[in-house]
């Protein structure tokens, strides 16, 4: 097992390319118009991607076992965790209820919750069916 500050230095890296990637994935989606049924598009999609490759590698361990905790510590806490983005999505949740859009606020967690729970199961099976 690799000493703590290694790790650390690999979550670290992991996730400054995670959360760059979302901000890019959020300001293309807001050149895009920026919502799905009126919730903000960009965490939406960053959650169901970043859920989905959660499942992927989730199902990739579970496979082969044989995965560092090093590259883990990279993928699933640096690069994934700085990728989705509960902090964001409470945020957005909570401008909408000030914004007197509560039915949008509920909408925005029933969506995001579906999204990244189906993300997950989506990428474990598919790791799963072609492991096989």
């Amino acid at each position: 097992m690799p000493n703590t500050s290694v790790v650390l230095a690999a979550v670290a890296a992991g996730g400054a390319l995670g959360a760059s990637g979302r901000y890019l994935l959020g300001r293309a989606l807001t050149g895009m118009g920026g919502t799905i049924f009126s919730v903000p598009a960009g965490t939406l999609v960053a959650n169901g991607m970043g859920c989905f490759a959660a499942g992927l590698l989730m199902g990739w361990v579970a496979a082969r076992a044989s995965v560092s905790e090093l590259v883990l510590a990279f993928l699933m806490t640096g690069v994934l965790g700085g990728f989705t983005t509960f902090s964001a999505f409470s945020f957005e949740t909570l401008r909408l209820v000030q914004n007197d859009a509560p039915g949008i606020a509920a909408l925005n967690v029933a969506m995001n919750l579906v999204v990244s729970l189906l993300g997950v199961v989506l990428g474990w099976h598919c790791i799963q069916a072609l492991s096989r």
